[in-house]
């Protein structure tokens, strides 16, 4: 074992998580995928692999999981499709990558991380993001693959009508779901990742925080690295994770400080509901939310594995 610091951090979304609205089954469940996801980029971590796999391993396990808004369990719009978003970034070099409005991608982390990678840009969007994932033989599933019941009924209450609504459990609870990652490997190099299906019903094309880099996604070796999860209207206005990265740089707060001010503060006064993960250049994590609950875990320096799900 490395005596250099590493860590990871995972969520799968903030809302109304409320004990009353989870039956045990379905919090075992819930745990038990969260627990997995983490332990999949830990395990990277641990034989010295990059923190860029670390987060990608990772929000690929919440991706495949069909009870978290990302990946194959991604709500209905509507016109009853699938449409996915997904951004990853390194902080070693600032290089990131990001799709938006994509279908039929198994895994849209990998084809952020592919953009990255492979291409010239940042961002790519629809019908181009998918010409682009044909071309590198992205890995593609029917539209069986994304159906779940849940999300169908979801759909089912809000359909034809002019109400979008934020994926949520069996009540009228919001939960914004999102997955996401954020880690530092014995290299000192920080990376995060986030991946959803954004809104049921939603028009328009319209586009959250998730694939936005510095919104809802943003890693820099020499203060943070950031996932967030919540209202992406707000966090695209409040530039949320950047502005985490901003007060470590540029007033010198703590990772706990900053997350603080943004989260319990800023994000408050204008109403933007949710959450995030975050991890410093030592390896320190921060899981803050204003919302009732968050789907979370983390691995520490020491090794020590936290989930949870509900607030205090």
């Amino acid at each position: 074992m490395s005596t250099k610091p590493f860590s990871i951090a995972i969520h799968g979304g903030a809302g109304t998580i409320l004990r009353s609205l989870l039956t045990p089954e379905l919090e075992k469940e819930y745990t038990a995928a969260l627990q997995n996801a983490v332990e999949a980029g830990y395990s990277v971590l641990k034989n010295h692999g990059s923190s860029l796999d670390a987060v990608e391993a990772s929000v690929i396990s919440l991706e495949n999981f069909p009870l978290f808004n990302a990946g194959r369990g991604s709500v209905f719009n509507a016109k009853g499709e699938h449409e996915m978003d997904a951004s990853i970034m390194f902080g070693k070099d600032l290089s990131c990558g990001a799709v938006t409005s994509v279908n039929h991608i198994k895994n849209p982390v990998s084809l952020a991380r592919m953009v990255m990678e492979r291409s010239e840009h940042v961002f790519l969007g629809g019908a181009g993001a998918m010409e682009f994932a044909k071309t590198h033989n992205v890995m593609l599933e029917p539209d069986e693959y994304f159906y779940t019941n849940l999300r169908y009924e979801q759909w089912q209450n809000v359909k034809d009508t002019e109400t979008f609504q934020l994926d949520h459990s069996a009540t009228e609870g919001k939960k914004f779901g999102t997955v996401g990652a954020v880690a530092l490997d014995i290299h000192g190099n920080l990376a995060a990742a986030t991946s959803t299906g954004g809104m049921t019903n939603k028009k328009y094309g319209r586009i959250g925080d998730s694939p936005v880099i510095g919104a809802g996604t943003y890693a820099n070796n020499s203060t943070c690295a950031i996932s967030c999860t919540g209202h992406g209207e707000l966090f695209i206005r409040s530039v949320v994770a950047y502005d985490i990265s901003c007060l470590m740089e540029y007033k010198g707060l703590s990772l706990k400080e900053a997350c603080d001010i943004v989260v319990h503060d800023k994000l408050v006064k204008i109403q933007g509901e949710g959450g995030l993960v975050a991890i410093d250049a030592q390896g320190n994590i921060e899981l803050p939310f204003n919302s009732e609950g968050m789907y979370r875990a983390s691995i520490s320096n020491d090794g020590q594995l936290f989930v949870g799900i509900y607030g205090n």
